[in-house]
């Protein structure tokens, strides 16, 4: 969504000035482009910035925010954000679909920095917006890249980011208000959780059940096995297929079902 912007810091800039002259100038960027990391091979940055232009997964559910405090009338600037958890690039929790499960602050910090692998689906999902990643889709990485890792995210690439600047296209949004993007499939998630003991599912999607799914069957089977899910993942196309390590900076909202998260990979 934009550049990586940086601040030059000295000593006769307060703490607060620091903290909310960085944020504001993070959200001021344009919608539809990642935000960029850094520009050396071997570092990405994952995470769209988070701006009230961003798809939601439902109308009316975007982010708002409003200018609180000015550095011309009151000598720093200071925003108030309204933000669902599940909005822009973010963490499902377990507690989001299974009732008992982790909440945000519970997820461990060696459980937010892990291996990745990305499963390439962009030319099916072109001809298909329903198409959901297969067992067989696992299969076929395997054989072409090794083994999944034991404990890794396994993030889906379906190309659908090219539509996050316009949210009637993210969603896939049909005459009759239904839902059209990738996801997983139930059986491939069970299989990554039976065989690979993955620790996480992503997607550059608003969900990692597809669009069309009205019972959610991959976030019962995900969070059901005490995993969480990642959801609006970008640059996945600019990352190793098999060989990052992604790390989730996930806000830990007090009992939070999940929550706004910058995602960084590096190899």
């Amino acid at each position: 969504m934009c550049n990586e912007t940086g601040a030059t810091h000295n000593h006769n800039v307060t703490r607060r000035a620091a903290l909310f002259g960085g944020a504001a100038l993070v959200a001021s960027a344009a919608v539809s482009e990642p935000a960029q990391a850094g520009t050396r091979s071997g570092l990405r940055d994952l995470t769209y910035v988070l701006s009230p232009a961003f798809p939601a997964f439902a109308p009316g559910e975007e982010a708002a925010r409003r200018t609180v405090t000015t550095i011309e009338d009151d000598g720093y600037f200071m925003q108030e954000w309204t933000v669902i958890e599940h909005t822009g690039t973010h963490v499902d929790a377990p507690a989001h679909f299974t009732a008992g499960g982790r909440v945000s602050t519970e997820l461990r910090p060696s459980e937010l920095i892990l291996p990745a692998v990305v499963v390439d689906i962009a030319d099916r999902a072109r001809r298909d917006a329903d198409t959901v990643v297969t067992v067989d889709d696992l299969r076929a990485f395997e054989r072409r890249y090794g083994r999944i890792p034991d404990g890794a995210a396994v993030l889906m690439y379906s190309g659908w980011g090219a539509k996050a600047g316009d949210p009637d296209a993210y969603r896939g949004s049909d005459a009759a208000g239904g839902l059209h993007f990738p996801g997983f499939g139930t059986d491939a998630c069970e299989w990554l959780l039976r065989h690979r003991r993955i620790r996480s599912l992503g997607v550059d999607t608003l969900s990692i059940d597809p669009g069309v799914s009205a019972t959610f069957d991959t976030h019962l089977a995900l969070t059901g096995a005490d995993r969480y899910g990642l959801e609006n993942l970008a640059n996945l196309d600019r990352i190793p297929r098999l060989g990052a390590t992604i790390f989730v900076g996930l806000i830990p909202y007090e009992g939070g079902s999940g929550g706004q998260a910058r995602v960084l990979a590096t190899w």
